[in-house]
């Protein structure tokens, strides 16, 4: 996952809130502060890569979510996480 701050000044992320949905449409909601145990702080235009998984009972499921951010100025704000596909190796071409 690469996060871009395409905003005017600098935002730390606070935290993250996914929602994972499997092929049988069951949903688990996963929260916790920062990502992979750190809290970046994004300079305008700067980026930060990470890598992290997630378990379902299908072999194919969606997942989607939002990051709460702390901008310079001091306010907070929610960044959506658009949904994406999660599937197991070799399940979609």
């Amino acid at each position: 996952i690469t996060l871009v701050n395409r905003g005017s000044v600098a935002a730390k992320l606070l935290s993250r809130r996914w929602i994972i949905t499997d092929a049988d449409n069951r949903t688990e909601e996963v929260e916790g502060e920062g990502v992979v145990g750190e809290q970046p702080t994004l300079k305008p235009g700067e980026g930060f890569r990470y890598t992290s998984g997630a378990v379902i009972e299908t072999p194919v499921g969606t997942m989607h979510g939002s990051y709460k951010m702390l901008a310079e100025d001091g306010q907070t704000f929610d960044t959506d996480i658009p949904q994406f596909v999660l599937s197991a190796p070799r399940v979609l071409h």
